[in-house]
């Protein structure tokens, strides 16, 4: 598929066990320069797919956590649909293996003309690694009641460009390509200039994706230093012991795990149907009471920039 520089967060489902008037299952789909990681299609995701005007010809991964409905009933609608469009890129499908006889079930649920573009790769050990295009896929086991995996995306860092510098020393046009390529160019004048001259180290940036677990070692080394963080907030800390119970966090606990770990933008997700929509300010007021960076309670359909990197430096 063809690379597209844009990069965002499009939420699909937000409900947790029980989908509501206002909140689908859960379904998120991180648009990365062209690769399209969703993250664990609860039922309704091909539908709210469509609603969200993208199509199955824009994914490369299908990420699921952990065999529960609301993470992955919506499997088999996404995968029949990648076969009835005739999708020709691979996509990839990651999932805990233990949950292998289940993944079985959704992967073949109905009758259906198959295709030979998916592949599977389950995940086992405490840390398992993935090439995902121009980034690295990685998965951690998280505290729930079934095995579950949180994910985490990562980019290489690189070099960023500084036009003044450029500027100063003579290098314009295809010679800045060619600096970038050989890192040392020539200029018309017979200046020597290397690319550490005119450029600084550029971070890669990173995603983290933390769903259904209590608080546990894993989540925080997810979580550390993500640009962008998604992570469950089933419950309010009023239901904090019924949390712990069935595995799941609260929304001060999200913002807990956001602050130690260091993270960037929060985004609170996997609501509870219990609560409706003048609880909401109450998540976002828990989690700032841990974290004070910026945070988004997710809703469907929505669409959520992923944080641009720091400019570059100005030098004299």
């Amino acid at each position: 598929m063809a690379a597209v520089s844009l990069r965002e967060l499009l939420v699909l489902g937000t409900s947790s066990a029980v989908p509501t008037r206002h909140r689908n299952h859960n379904g998120y789909l991180l648009r990365w320069d062209g690769e399209g990681f969703l993250f664990d299609p609860g039922e309704g995701t091909q539908r709210q797919m469509l609603l969200a005007g993208v199509s199955a010809h824009d994914l490369t991964w299908i990420c699921v956590t952990h065999l529960h409905g609301d993470h992955s009933l919506g499997l088999p609608g996404v995968i029949q649909r990648v076969a009835r469009d005739g999708v020709p890129h691979p996509i990839a499908v990651a999932y805990p293996a233990t949950g292998e006889e289940y993944y079985r079930r959704l992967r073949h649920a109905t009758s259906f003309l198959d295709t030979a573009v998916v592949t599977e790769h389950p995940l086992t050990g405490p840390r398992p690694s993935l090439p995902a295009g121009p980034l690295t896929l990685t998965a951690r086991p998280l505290s729930h009641s079934i095995d579950t995996y949180g994910y985490r995306l990562d980019e290489p860092g690189g070099r960023r460009m500084l036009p003044d510098r450029l500027g100063a020393l003579g290098v314009h046009g295809p010679l800045v390509g060619r600096l970038q390529r050989e890192g040392v160019v020539t200029t018309p004048a017979g200046v020597t200039v290397t690319l550490d001259e005119c450029s600084e180290p550029r971070p890669g940036q990173s995603f983290a994706f933390v769903m259904d677990t209590r608080l546990c070692d894993n989540a925080y080394a997810l979580a550390e230093g993500a640009d962008l963080l998604v992570i469950e907030s089933t419950f309010l800390s009023a239901e904090a012991e019924l949390a712990e119970r069935y595995g799941h966090l609260t929304a001060a606990q999200a913002g807990h795990v956001a602050a130690r770990a260091g993270a960037g933008h929060l985004v609170l997700t996997h609501v509870s149907e219990r609560y409706d929509a003048a609880d909401e300010p109450r998540f976002l007021a828990e989690a700032a009471t841990t974290y004070p960076g910026p945070i988004t309670l997710a809703h469907d359909l929505q669409h959520i920039p992923f944080p641009r990197p720091p400019r570059p430096t100005a030098t004299t």
